[in-house]
This record gives structure tokens, sequence and C-alpha cells, in this order.
């Protein structure tokens, strides 16, 4: 059965369905009026726009060089998460710290051993290592005529207690005493000359090499040399080693000895350079004359290093015992003197006393004139107490 409405027209129940569908769609498609606060939230969003135009145009339109201001990227109004800025400033601040240890780690090196900077950049490092690979000076024969030539001043260190030497080039102990070949002299023949040589020879390494003589003991094998008929000189040099005085009673004059509570050698070297020849002297006499120097290291506790340079000019002489008073294959000392440099003006107890940089303290002050210690040029003219030019 179907509806039919007041005015008795008949509409099918299926027509009323399609039409109520047909209503519906229409009216979801209609537009429809915004809301009040729709319509808020756009008006402020309008005027907000509105403003960031107008604050655009009072900065300029325009970037550098008149180009037009870039738009701004998409997501401008939020930019990034506040967990993505947080991981940005974190890295920044880490990168930072980085940077900042690496320019702690190289100042300290600046400061703590500023010449690795301060001699690259002024070529003392190409100078030292020039000095280090200079090659070993032959043997010498006759007296040099000048002071040996400069080398970069260096500091001795345990390492390398020579640098900044020039007896770095020189021999190493008894190699640098160098006997010269033997010649008949004055009547002596050549066999003669060659055993005093030799002996010579023996009586310097047992005054200044011998570790037992360089620690104060008595040296043996250089008074075994001696003659002991030699008028006064046996018994000054016996009493000097027994009650050590000083000036002409202190055994420094002939022996090198170092008092071992104090300073301790660096290492076994001591550099030596110098000369011996024979010659006639007075009738029945040989004469060996001797000249050499030894630069011996020597260190204290605090690994400080100081270098003492020795120089001795002994004349031994050799006696004929049917014309002298003498003992047959004895030697006799004729003349010595001995200079010494880097250490207190006067030797006490009977041993040398290096003298430290920053630390002057005991013996007297030097007064005499300006000396360089390895120049062996000219004679030893003793007396005062001078300083050197160079250690």
């Amino acid at each position: 059965m179907g509806r039919q409405d007041a005015g008795g027209s008949g509409i099918s129940d299926e027509e009323w369905r399609r039409f109520g569908e047909q209503v519906a769609r229409e009216s979801a498609d209609a537009p429809k009026e915004p809301s009040a606060r729709a319509r808020m939230v756009t008006e402020r969003l309008r005027r907000e726009e509105q403003e960031r135009a107008a604050a655009a145009g009072r900065r300029g339109a325009f970037g550098r060089r008149g180009r037009p201001a870039p738009s701004d990227p998409p997501g401008w109004r939020t930019g990034p998460s506040r967990q993505e800025a947080e991981d940005r400033r974190r890295r920044r601040r880490g990168l930072g710290a980085a940077a900042a240890i690496v320019g702690v780690a190289a100042l300290a090196l600046v400061v703590v051993r500023p010449e690795l900077l301060i001699d690259r950049l002024t070529g003392k490092t190409e100078a030292r290592e020039a000095a280090a690979g200079a090659s070993p000076l032959p043997g010498e024969s006759v007296r040099p005529t000048a002071a040996p030539d400069a080398v970069y001043p260096d500091r001795p260190t345990l390492k390398e207690p020579f640098r900044g030497s020039p007896a770095a080039q020189w021999a190493d102990g008894a190699a640098g005493i160098e006997v010269p070949e033997a010649a008949a002299v004055g009547g002596w023949s050549r066999e003669a000359v060659a055993d005093a040589l030799s002996k010579a020879k023996r009586f310097l390494v047992a005054a200044n090499l011998d570790p037992g003589t360089q620690r104060g003991e008595r040296p043996e094998a250089a008074m075994a040399l001696l003659d002991p008929r030699q008028p006064e000189v046996p018994e000054r040099v016996e009493r000097s080693l027994a009650q050590p005085g000083g000036g002409e009673n202190s055994p420094a004059i002939l022996f090198t000895r170092f008092d071992l509570a104090e300073v301790q050698p660096v290492g076994d070297v001591v550099k030596v350079r110098g000369s011996m020849r024979a010659e006639a002297g007075d009738p029945g006499e040989l004469l060996v004359v001797t000249d050499y120097t030894f630069v011996h290291p020597m260190a204290r506790a605090d690994h400080s290093v100081q270098r003492t340079i020795v120089r001795r000019q002994i004349t031994f002489s050799v006696l004929d015992p049917a014309r002298w008073r003498a003992t047959a294959g004895r030697l006799q000392l004729h003349t010595y003197k001995a200079e010494w440099s880097n250490v207190r003006c006067e030797p006490t107890g009977g041993f040398l006393h290096p003298d430290f940089p920053h630390d002057r303290a005991g013996g007297s002050r030097p007064s005499g004139p300006a000396t360089d210690p390895y120049d062996r040029s000219g004679d030893i003219q003793g007396g005062g107490c001078g300083t050197v030019t160079r250690s």
C-alpha cells in the first residue's frame, strides 16, 4: 500500500526514500557559516600576517647588493623542535671544549719547552743539528794558533753532556793522548825516546782519566812513574795527597779529583785534546813537553750538568843516571801548570768543585779577565780567578 498526501496525490515509499537521500547530500555540500571561535582565530592570524609584512617593510625589502631578500623557508614559524635545538647546542659545546683542550695543550708545550718553537723559527735547530753532525777532529800534532771555531752554545744534558762544546769533536779518553812517532834526540836513542813518550802518556791517563783517581783515591799508577830521587817534588806531592791544602799544596795541581758526595761523572767518557813532543834539555836530559785539555761532564743530584775543563801543561824529564842523581827509567817533574774552568776559584779538600749556573755559593768571586777555556793557542798564565766565555 502507498502513502497519499492531504491533497490526495499518491507518492510511494520508495520515492520518499530517494528524495530524503538527495536532500541529505545537497545539505552536506552546501557552504556552512563559520562559528564565532573560527572567525576569531582567522582574524588573529590575518592581523599577525599584516604585522610581519609591515616589519619586513621597515627592515628593507632587499638583502646585500640590491638582491631581493630570500623568502622564509618552510617551517619558519615553528623552527626546529626543542630537542633538535638542544642537540645542536650540545654539539657546539662539545666542539668548543675539544678546541679549548687542544689550545691548552699547544700552549703548555710552548711554555714547557719554548725552544721547540723558537729554535725552529730562528733556524737554531739547523745550527744544533750541524754541530751534532760535525766530524771528529784529527789528532793535534802541534799547538794550535787560534781558539776552536764557535759552535751552537747548547747547555749540556745527561744524555748529551758535550752538546754545544767544541769538545764534542775531540777524541774519547786515552785515545786523545796520541804518542808521536819517536826519533833519536840529543844523544838519546829512538827506543829511549819512545819509552819516555809512552810513560808520559801513562802518567796523564792515570792522573786524569783513571776512575779511582777521579774518585779521590791515591793515584798509585801515576806515582809509580815518578822518580823518588828527585829533590823536594816527591815529598811535596805526597804531602798534598795526605794533607790537601790550597795553592801548591793541593793535589788538584797534578791530579783531577772530584768529591763524589757533591757530583758524579756523566757517563764514562772524558774528551781529550792536546799534543806532546820530545826534545833535548841539558846534557844528559830528555824532555817530554805535554799540553792537554780534559773535559769532564759532571752532574749533581738534581740532574744539573756542568763541564769541568782542566788544562795541564807538564814537562817531564828523563835524566841519565851517569850524569844526574836520578833513577833510570823514571820521570821527573820538570815544570807543571794547571788551569781549570767551570769550577770554584779554589780547590778545597783536594778536590775540584764544579760551579753550576744559578749556584755561585762558596769560594772567592771571579775577578780576572774572561778566558776561552778551549783556546790552547797560548800558555797557561796562572794566578787569579777569571771568567769563561763558553762552557
